[in-house]
C-alpha cells in the first residue's frame, strides 16, 4: 500500500472519527489486526523490542528493522514504523532503511531514551526536515513531541516543538503523554494531523478525537493486553495440570505389604 493512500487517511475525518492504528509487534499479530479491518498499522517500539526480548529502547537496530520487514509484508494494508529517534544513522541512511522493510511511514522522537532528556526543539527541527528531504514524499513523518512524557507540564513546550517540527516537513505531531484537557489548546495551536496515545483512565476514542486527536496509537498498550491474556492461559493451563495431577495421585493404591 502507498504513502499516498496512509497519508489521505489522516484528512477529512470527522472529529468523532479519529484514525485508529493499532499496534502489531509482529506477523501474527498484524495479520489479526489488519484482518480485523484496520486500515493501517503502525508498529510500538517498545511492543516489538518485548517480543524480541529486550528492553525498551535496547532493540538493536538491525532486528527492529528486520521485525518491521515482516510485519509490513504480512498484510495489504499501509504499515508506519516506530523507529525510536533513529538509531544514530544519518537522514539518508535512515530513510533508506524504513522504505527497505516497506512501511510507509515512521515515528521519530525528540528525547534521548537513555538519558531521557529533551533533545534542543531547533536542532531536532532541522534533522527532521533533512530527513524530510531525503525522503520526499515517500514516507509520512511522525514526530514525537516528548515534553510531557519528560516532566514539562507546560503546553506551550509542546505547541512550540510540534510547530517547528510541522515547519520542518512532518506530516503529523504527536504529543506523547499529553494531558486529555490539554488537547483543544494544542489542536487549536498546532497545524495538521496530531496523534495521541491513551493514557490509563483516559477518555474513549471518540471522545479524544472531539477533543482533538486525529489519530490514535496505542504504544506496547496491546502488546500487554495480549501477554495478561496469555499468562491467564498459562495459569488455567498449569492449574489444570496440577490438578489432574494431584488426582491422579490420589487414586493411587499403595502397594499390599504381605
Amino acid at each position: 500500500m502507498t504513502v499516498t493512500v496512509f497519508r489521505a487517511l489522516h484528512h477529512g475525518r470527522s472529529p468523532s472519527d479519529p484514525l485508529v492504528l493499532p499496534g502489531p509487534w509482529d506477523a501474527a499479530s498484524a495479520r489479526a489486526f489488519a484482518d480485523a479491518g484496520f486500515p493501517a498499522l503502525a508498529t510500538p517500539s517498545a511492543g516489538v523490542a518485548a517480543a524480541l526480548g529486550y528492553e525498551d529502547g535496547q532493540t538493536p537496530a538491525d532486528e527492529m528493522f528486520a521485525a518491521v520487514t515482516r510485519i509490513a509484508r504480512s498484510v495489504n494494508v499501509p504499515v508506519s514504523a516506530d523507529v525510536e529517534a533513529g538509531y544514530g544513522l544519518t537522514p539518508k541512511e535512515l530513510v533508506a532503511r524504513i522504505l527497505d522493510t516497506g512501511a510507509v511511514g515512521c515515528n521519530l522522537e525528540d528525547s534521548d531514551s537513555a538519558t531521557k532528556t529533551l533533545k534542543d526543539p531547533q536542532r531536532h527541527a532541522d534533522w527532521l526536515a533533512e530527513v524530510r528531504a531525503q525522503a520526499g514524499d515517500r514516507l509520512f513523518i511522525n514526530a514525537r513531541v516528548d515534553s510531557f512524557l519528560r516532566g514539562v507540564s507546560d503546553p506551550a513546550e509542546a505547541i512550540t516543538r510540534a510547530r517547528l517540527y510541522v515547519a520542518a516537513g512532518a506530516d503529523c505531531v504527536y504529543p506523547f503523554a499529553v494531558p486529555p484537557e490539554q488537547l483543544p489548546l494544542l489542536r487549536e495551536e498546532i497545524e495538521g494531523p496530531i496523534n495521541v496515545g491513551p493514557l490509563p483512565g483516559s477518555p474513549s476514542v471518540a471522545e479524544l478525537g472531539r477533543l482533538g486527536a486525529t489519530r490514535i496509537t496505542f504504544g506496547p498498550g496491546l502488546h500487554r493486553k495480549a501477554m495478561a491474556a496469555v499468562r491467564t492461559i498459562a495459569e488455567s493451563l498449569r492449574a489444570e495440570h496440577t490438578q489432574a495431577t494431584e488426582g491422579k495421585e490420589g487414586t493411587e493404591r499403595p502397594e499390599r505389604a504381605d
